[in-house]
């Protein structure tokens, strides 16, 4: 018999991923902005790391196709899903807005079973009505989310500095729609609002970062990912 197959999860979680966890409440077992929103938010994140790997950049301006997406020459990224996203840029460049709807469908899986392998999330076998099996998920009882979730809130409730990383994620939850979702651990308001949307236009303070990520903040920006998710929301 042959051995299960392992998922290859490197050591470090993907910026994807703690996008995911963080856009997943205990309480009620959902992700906020699932289908579309969720598909573009966390095509987003594997483009904003890739960008801060440096394997890839994009145009400054845009061509009738809207802003194209290069990947730089080099090794490929050793995460998986990053790999496969550089591979795919570095086969075709694309404009942003055509790879995100290439990419996003198939993301959440690969995503999700990720953080579930680490343990951050559960999942838990019910029966709806007593006849029909289902699947639910539940808190994995770690303090993950707990660690990610406090910097962003003092990022968008507090006006902290972000560091980078935090930026990004920041940027990349209110990108998604779901923070008036998430108002039990991030408190909804105009402010919050405001600074979500300073964040997505790399508004970042003193968290330096490179040309090629506030090239790739603007791209998603262009591209309508942000717009889109918070019109989908109102």
């Amino acid at each position: 018999m042959s051995e299960p197959t392992v998922m290859e999860i490197p050591a470090a979680p993907a910026l994807a991923e703690d996008t995911l966890l963080l856009l997943f409440d205990p309480r009620s077992g959902t992700i906020a902005g699932e289908g579309n929103n969720l598909f573009h938010t966390l095509a987003g994140a594997v483009l904003v790391e890739l960008a801060f790997q440096g394997r890839i950049d994009i145009d400054e301006r845009a061509t009738f196709k809207g802003r194209q997406v290069h990947a730089i020459a080099g090794e490929a990224p050793s995460d998986p899903i990053l790999r496969d996203v550089w591979e795919r840029v570095e086969r075709k460049p694309t404009d942003v807005h055509s790879l995100i709807l290439e990419i996003g469908p198939h993301l959440r899986a690969r995503v999700l079973d990720r953080v579930v392998e680490r343990g951050h999330i559960g999942r838990e076998d019910r029966k709806v009505l007593g006849l029909f099996n289902t699947t639910a998920l539940v808190d994995g009882g770690t303090s993950r989310r707990a660690d990610l979730l406090a910097p962003v809130r003092a990022a968008l409730v507090d006006g902290d500095e972000p560091d980078p990383r935090t930026a990004a994620l920041a940027a990349l939850l209110a990108a998604s729609g779901g923070l008036p979702a998430l108002y039990k651990d991030i408190p909804w308001s105009g402010a919050v609002y405001t600074r979500g949307q300073e964040l997505q236009r790399g508004d970042w303070g003193a968290a330096a970062v490179g040309e090629s990520v506030q090239r790739t903040m603007a791209g998603l920006i262009a591209s309508n990912l942000f717009v889109t998710a918070f019109v989908a929301n109102r």
